[in-house]
């Protein structure tokens, strides 16, 4: 059986991706009015176009359960868990959260996505979340570590946490 569980984005979210916007648009505009063209404007416009495009294509969209696998989809990428590898799943508390810095990724431009260092264990993990709520931990037998929200965060836990069934 299949299981799909969408992301919503969260008023806070919101305002990070609009406060990203408005000092894009702001800085672009202030480059305009100060150097009339040239190579540090192009360069400025051509880097920050790329950067939220790139930004953009990671965004996830949604979570996928099947027998065999957890599939994490964004609008370009798509990250596959077999259900085999994984170890363990849990609920991250919202104070395990204060210790989370971004290392490559987004952090609020249409939710939270890429590799964040936890300061707390000083170890890596990877991040797809549209919001700060709702998320939970899955730990891989090659100690990975995902956090993912979901608006049905326990019903997947104990979807996770149950044997999935062979194949006939």
């Amino acid at each position: 059986m299949t299981h799909i569980y969408k992301y919503r984005i969260d008023r806070r979210t919101w305002y990070w991706t609009l406060l990203y916007v408005v000092v894009y648009i702001g800085l672009g505009i202030g480059l305009y009015l100060l150097y009339e063209g040239g190579y540090f404007s192009a360069w400025f416009a051509t880097s920050i176009g790329a950067l939220l495009i790139l930004m953009a294509l990671s965004i996830p969209r949604k979570l996928i359960l099947t027998e065999e696998k957890l599939e994490v989809r964004c609008l370009l990428d798509m990250t596959e868990l077999p259900r085999a590898e994984i170890a363990s799943v849990r609920r991250i508390e919202q104070e395990e959260m204060r210790y989370i810095f971004p290392l490559f990724g987004g952090c609020g431009f249409f939710g939270y996505y890429g590799h964040f260092l936890d300061l707390r264990h000083f170890e890596r993990l990877t991040i797809y979340a549209s919001e700060w709520r709702n998320m939970i931990e899955i730990n891989t037998i090659y100690e990975e570590r995902f956090w993912l929200s979901c608006d049905k965060a326990e019903e997947l836990i104990s979807l996770l946490s149950e044997e999935p069934q062979p194949q006939a």
